[in-house]
């Protein structure tokens, strides 16, 4: 008895003295409050960029000497040249069009590969293998997208410019988008993939029990019981591609106008956004506040696309015991 009482006693010595009711209280207490202030930092954060754009966007709409500009003609005008003639244009359906061909290029590309990667990754990847393609997929995802800008301009852009393919030139929404999909093909696999591990083990094994294939397994079962998470990963992944912008002010070219034509060059809202702080357009001007309406517009775009695919979570998600 000794023994163990000099053995408890080492112990609790090992351990060190225990603290009090109180100071447990007061750290517990410090700790909850550094996270709530983090909390509010984010979306105190959050709330200051908006009313940012928000100002600067009515200060652009309500500018003087300008009273050609309003709403209406903002967001329905099929015109869009600031810095060109004596009668600047703001119509802004030009930018958004050159951004939504990337995005649907890029779309194009990276849902339906990185989907299928998804799946091999998580139905028929051996656990070494899976481990391998996991850690070339984050590293591919942490490349700069500058470095996605360059190869698309000197390697896609040129397979583009072969003989078979001359309508492309140098600058082409296609070359962008391709790239960009690339970029944002580890974000698909990524949460595609998370989404189809999360599938219960029961259900594959139901579908063996009922004489089912691996493949019937995998499209049959286990997509449509993520396809709440696939189709949330699909927005989340088109809404990065919206908002790139490295890569098409490298590679899509800089004429804003309204095609649907990927081998012509186009020019997207990030892509403008970036002319107009390298110092196209004096600090001043109208030039330069209509960046702060096409930051405005490219937030409400986000915004929807976030929105509808909280709803598509929230509506659609199944849940398993």
């Amino acid at each position: 008895m000794i023994a163990a009482a000099a053995r408890t006693a080492a112990e609790i010595a090992q351990r060190g003295t225990p603290c009090s009711l109180l100071v447990r209280r007061r750290f517990e207490g410090s700790i909850r409050a550094v996270l709530w202030l983090l909390t509010c930092l984010s979306v105190v954060t959050t709330a200051a960029i908006i009313v940012v754009l928000a100002v600067e966007t009515y200060r652009f709409f309500t500018a003087q000497g300008h009273p050609e500009i309003s709403v209406w003609s903002f967001f329905s005008g099929t015109e869009w040249s600031p810095l060109l003639g004596a009668q600047p244009l703001f119509g802004v359906l030009p930018l958004v069009a050159g951004t939504l061909l990337v995005t649907t290029i890029a779309g194009v590309v990276a849902l339906p590969m990185g989907l299928m990667t998804a799946v091999y990754l998580s139905e028929y990847a051996p656990p070494r293998r899976r481990v391998a393609l996991k850690a070339a997929l984050e590293v591919l995802a942490g490349v700069p997208t500058v470095v996605y800008g360059f190869f698309a301009v000197t390697f896609i852009t040129p397979m583009l410019l072969q003989p078979l393919s001359s309508s492309f030139g140098t600058y082409s929404a296609m070359s962008a988008g391709i790239a960009v999909g690339i970029m944002i093909l580890p974000i698909v696999c990524s949460l595609c993939e998370d989404a189809l591990r999360a599938v219960p083990q029961s259900l594959r094994d139901g579908a063996y029990a009922l004489g089912s294939t691996k493949f019937d397994v995998s499209a049959k079962v286990v997509v449509p019981a993520a396809l709440s998470g696939i189709v949330a990963a699909f927005l989340l992944a088109l809404t990065r591609a919206i908002g790139e912008t490295m890569i098409v002010a490298l590679a899509a070219g800089g004429l804003a106008h309204m095609t649907a034509d990927p081998s012509s060059q186009v020019q997207t809202m990030t892509a403008y956004m970036v002319q107009i702080f390298l110092g196209d357009a004096p600090a001043a001007g109208i030039e330069y506040k209509s960046s702060y309406a096409v930051a405005f517009t490219l937030f409400l775009i986000t915004f929807a696309l976030t929105w509808i695919g909280a709803i598509v979570l929230r509506r659609y998600r199944e849940e398993y015991e």
